[in-house]
C-alpha cells in the first residue's frame, strides 16, 4: 500500500510544542517506528506550515496514492480550500488529530475536512496515525 501523511502548521514542532497535549516524541521518530511496523507499505511524509503548499501536495499526490492521512492542524478548522482540494482528488483521505479536539477549545470542534474524508481519528496521540493506516488496510 502506498500512503501519504500530510501534517499542517506547527506539527513540525512535535516533541517540543506543548508536550502535555502532543507528547514528547518527534514526528520523525514516530515515522521511523511506523516504517518498521508497516515495512511492506510505502509511507511518504510531507509537512508544511503553508496552506498553499498543503493544497499543492494534495493535488500532486491525490490521484496516485492508495490513501492520504492528513492532520491539517489549525487549518482543519479554517480551510475551505483544503476541503475543496480533498474533494477534488481520487485517493481516499482520513483526517487525524493527536489530541481529542472535542475536549479542547470550542473553535476546534468544527472541521471543514471531516465531511470530505473517509473517516476521522482523534485523541489517541501519535497512535492516531497508526490507527489510520490500519483503517486503510481494512477498507482500501
Amino acid at each position: 500500500m502506498n500512503l501519504l501523511i500530510i501534517n499542517g502548521p506547527n506539527l513540525n514542532l512535535l516533541g517540543k510544542r506543548e508536550p502535555s497535549i502532543y507528547g514528547s516524541e518527534t514526528f520523525d521518530d514516530y515515522l521511523s517506528k511506523l516504517s518498521v511496523e508497516f515495512a511492506d507499505d510505502s509511507i511518504d511524509y510531507f509537512q508544511s506550515n503553508s496552506e498553499g503548499d498543503i493544497i499543492n501536495k494534495i493535488h500532486s499526490d491525490g490521484f496516485s496514492v492508495d490513501g492520504l492521512i492528513i492532520n491539517a492542524g489549525a487549518y482543519t478548522h479554517t480551510s475551505v480550500a483544503i476541503a475543496d482540494a480533498i474533494s477534488a482528488i481520487q485517493s481516499p483521505v482520513i483526517e487525524v488529530h493527536i489530541s481529542n479536539v472535542h475536549k479542547r477549545e470550542a473553535y476546534r470542534h468544527k472541521s471543514f475536512l471531516s465531511a470530505v474524508c473517509l473517516g476521522v481519528i482523534a485523541g489517541f496521540g501519535l497512535d492516531s496515525y497508526r490507527l489510520a493506516i490500519e483503517a486503510f488496510k481494512k477498507t482500501v
